[in-house]
């Protein structure tokens, strides 16, 4: 449509390469936010980007937006704003302790989440809860079991740089706040919504000027490596 120069397909070789493909932006993070000890992103999953050991890594750590957006529906919202629906209730204690026993969170990094997770292992609890508790009850005690998990993978005296959707979330990051005692950080509107197109643009440039930018320590792969399409404008 516009005939330039276009970069794309990054995950491709890191398969390939006998990584997950996924995540990518932590190159971004390390190139571009090293400030920050963390970077906490909260889209559909909840993943976060840090040095460990002298390498960068990275790993997928719940579903978030997905499942409020799944609960914000049934009572025909497009999501949970501000986290108002999720506030209004209470904790169910059993569906929380059924939610934080799932075998995923049991597992090394790397490790990556995707829609059929949610299928498989989300939506059954929430369903059959649903049948017995109000809608309200439910939302407040997914954010209080994604709060948890979240807080589990943070140290006291971490930097945080959170974004995505859900850094809009009040009631979320509130409630975060509260259960760590690391400093969360919300930056810009624009940084919320954008950080992670502005990390594919860094992604393109590295592969333009071949200069690696696939962690293996991230995705798995045998090496990092320099990866994507180069299609040439017409």
């Amino acid at each position: 449509l516009f005939n330039l120069k276009t970069i794309c397909d990054f995950r491709t070789q890191d398969v390939k390469l006998n990584g997950q493909g996924a995540p990518l932006v932590p190159i971004g993070d390390k190139i571009l936010f090293s400030d920050y000890d963390v970077c906490l992103n909260l889209g559909g999953f909840a993943n976060i980007s840090r040095e460990f050991k002298g390498k960068r890594i990275a790993f997928d750590v719940c579903s978030v937006n997905l499942v409020f957006n799944y609960l914000a529906q049934m009572k025909f919202m497009q999501y949970d704003k501000n986290g108002e629906l999720a506030r209004s209730g209470v904790l169910i204690k059993s569906m929380y302790n059924k939610l934080n026993q799932i075998d995923f969170y049991n597992l090394s990094f790397p490790k990556s989440l995707g829609v059929e997770w949610n299928v498989n292992e989300i939506y059954p609890i929430i369903d059959e809860e649903l049948k017995i508790s109000s809608l309200e009850d439910v939302t407040h005690t997914y954010l209080m079991h994604v709060v948890l998990k979240i807080s589990d993978c943070l140290k006291f005296d971490d930097k945080v740089l959170v974004t995505g959707g859900g850094a809009l979330n009040k009631f979320l990051i509130k409630t975060l706040k509260s259960k760590t005692k690391a400093q969360i950080v919300i930056p810009s509107v624009d940084l919320i919504n954008y950080k992670e197109a502005l990390i594919f643009g860094l992604i393109g440039l590295l592969r333009f000027l071949k200069i690696n930018n696939c962690l293996s320590s991230v995705t798995g792969a045998y090496r990092d490596h320099c990866s994507g399409k180069i299609i040439e404008a017409k």
